[in-house]
């Protein structure tokens, strides 16, 4: 099936389902300490316990009834560390189609390899009848996004992504406020994730270069706009509640000559069919700006981090430039009458509060996803929310390679269904 009618029939499955809106009372209820009997607990493979894969064992094994009951790497360092995780002996593979063939009672599994890898995994567990959590970016390529989506919609199994922030208390406040008209029309986000450090991995040997630092190669790599502006992308998505219909961006290698080839760099701008753009720049040798999301709105904005939100209002607008009082004095002026109204405002804004403030986000998107199987209900962040944020890191990188505008219609068909899913 070309791309084109794929898409248009998975944009109508997706519609005919009816999205679901994340219940944070029946995460709670999925984290409460209780006995969970053997024959119900949830058995899950992890394809890729390295860093990331790791991270989300642990906060998997938090939530009750729920048992890891595979490893599968080719790197035997990660097996170990893996079952040191569990605390068993786990049963180990070096082949996840072994894994997926004789790894018993397993339920679900949880892809954490590097993207490249994402559409083989994912795809090949959908297929074996297993629910998927997939780390983000969805898919490499826009054939990879296509294939998981088709996987996951044919396979009749959930699938949910790894976007944790959609399950931020803190985001999902600001979101519902927003949505409610709190900050008036929403016209620009800007998205920074700056950092100040290399993003190379120690090697315990050298010729494991390429393996170990795969994020720093093209070949294996979607660079910093898949790695961190997946997130950010998504939240726009959200916000403006549809995808991105242009591209345009830029990247370089500036602060690490050390033989990387992906950019230690990016800035790109989205184009959103409803007027609004979303601007994102990553770096990694300045650490000054950190993580941000700034929603603009013609009555406020709206500021998140990685921990917190708050929201700042805009003062009445200025009919002009120079006051009344001044122009019926007379009096001769410059292009600014003074620097006090352009000065960046420091003072505090009015903190988002939310009952579950501290809430993991990882935690809450992982329980969620075993709460969506046991209840049989589809997860908030499913394939579709996965697609709508993967695609337009395919093209960014696109755009960001040939320095040139990148139109979506000319590559895709994308779907733009529920893209806020419930909100």
């Amino acid at each position: 099936m070309k791309r084109r009618d794929f898409i248009k029939a998975a944009t109508a499955g997706a519609a005919g389902v009816g999205a679901s809106m994340i219940g944070l009372e029946a995460v709670a209820q999925t984290l409460e300490p209780r006995v969970v009997a053997p024959s119900d607990e949830i058995v899950v493979g992890v394809i890729g316990p390295g860093s990331r894969g790791q991270s989300l064992m642990r906060r998997m094994l938090r939530v009750p009834g729920v048992r890891i009951g595979a490893l599968c790497d080719v790197y035997a360092p990660r097996l170990t560390e893996g079952r040191e995780i569990t605390g068993e002996d786990t049963p180990v593979f070096d082949d996840y189609r072994r894994m997926l063939d004789e790894a018993a009672d397993l339920d679900a599994v949880l892809v954490a390899t590097p993207p490249g890898l994402h559409a083989a995994h994912m795809t090949a567990s959908l297929d074996r009848g297993l629910h998927v959590y997939g780390e983000k970016i969805m898919g490499f390529t826009l054939d990879d996004c296509d294939a998981i989506v088709a996987a996951a919609q044919w396979s009749g199994k959930w699938f949910q992504i790894g976007h944790q922030y959609r399950y931020a208390p803190w985001y999902r406040e600001a979101l519902e406020r927003i949505k409610e008209g709190e900050i008036g029309t929403v016209t620009h986000i800007f998205g920074y994730w700056h950092r100040n450090y290399n993003w190379r991995r120690p090697l315990p040997d050298p010729t494991l270069e390429r393996f170990i630092n795969w994020r720093l190669y093209r070949d294996t790599s979607a660079g910093l706009l898949a790695e961190l502006g997946s997130h950010h992308i998504d939240i726009a998505n959200w916000v403006f509640d549809e995808i991105p219909e242009s591209v345009m961006g830029s990247g370089s290698v500036m602060f690490y000559q050390d033989g990387r080839n992906v950019n230690d760099n990016v800035q790109a701008i989205f184009k959103y069919p409803g007027g609004g753009t979303f601007v994102f720049s990553s770096l990694i040798g300045n650490h000054l700006v950190g993580y941000q999301i700034n929603i603009y709105g013609t009555g406020g904005t709206v500021a998140l981090t990685l921990q917190d939100g708050a929201f700042y209002y805009e003062p009445a607008r200025a009919n002009s430039a120079v006051p009344e009082e001044l122009m019926e004095r007379g009096v001769n002026t410059s292009a600014s009458l003074s620097t006090e109204g352009d000065m960046p405002y420091r003072g505090p804004g009015l903190d988002i509060q939310t009952s579950e403030a501290d809430a993991d986000p990882n935690l809450l998107a992982v329980a969620s996803f075993f709460d969506s199987i046991r209840e049989n209900k589809r997860p908030y962040a499913d394939e579709i929310i996965g697609w709508n944020s993967a695609v337009p890191v395919a093209l960014g990188n696109m755009a960001i390679r040939s320095t040139s505008h990148v139109p979506f219609a000319d590559h895709v068909s994308a779907p733009r269904v529920n893209v806020g899913r419930g909100e």
